[in-house]
């Protein structure tokens, strides 16, 4: 597999393909980035968002609104964000990027997680 496919779906389903390709693509250090750069952003909105949820199940209804409306606010940034990521992992041929707004933050810790893995 080419290194922009290996990109691309790294990206595909979120958190899940980015543990995938954290081993099946562990001979290219830059679908390794990609892959850790996928499982740590959108694992982590996941989380969040679940965490979310699961506190708002247990409030009054004001409060489980607002917290719902974040969960979705955060659920759509994630989409905004999966798609610039697809994008961009297609036109850039798989070559290293930083994710728009939070690269600068989650690349250092993606750099840790691909030279985690052999």
């Amino acid at each position: 597999m080419d290194k922009k496919t290996g990109a691309i779906l790294s990206y595909l389903l979120w958190w899940i393909t980015g543990i995938i390709f954290l081993f099946v693509g562990k001979n290219d250090p830059d679908v390794k980035f990609h892959a850790a750069q996928s499982t740590i952003f959108f694992g982590s909105i996941s989380i969040v968002g679940f965490i979310l949820n699961r506190i708002a199940g247990f409030t009054d209804l004001t409060l489980a609104a607002i917290l719902g409306l974040i969960s979705f606010l955060i659920w759509l940034f994630g989409v905004i964000v999966w798609i610039i990521a697809l994008l961009r992992a297609n036109s850039s041929g798989g070559a290293r990027f930083q994710l728009p707004l939070v690269g600068g933050f989650i690349a250092p810790y993606a750099e840790q997680l691909a030279n985690a893995v052999n």
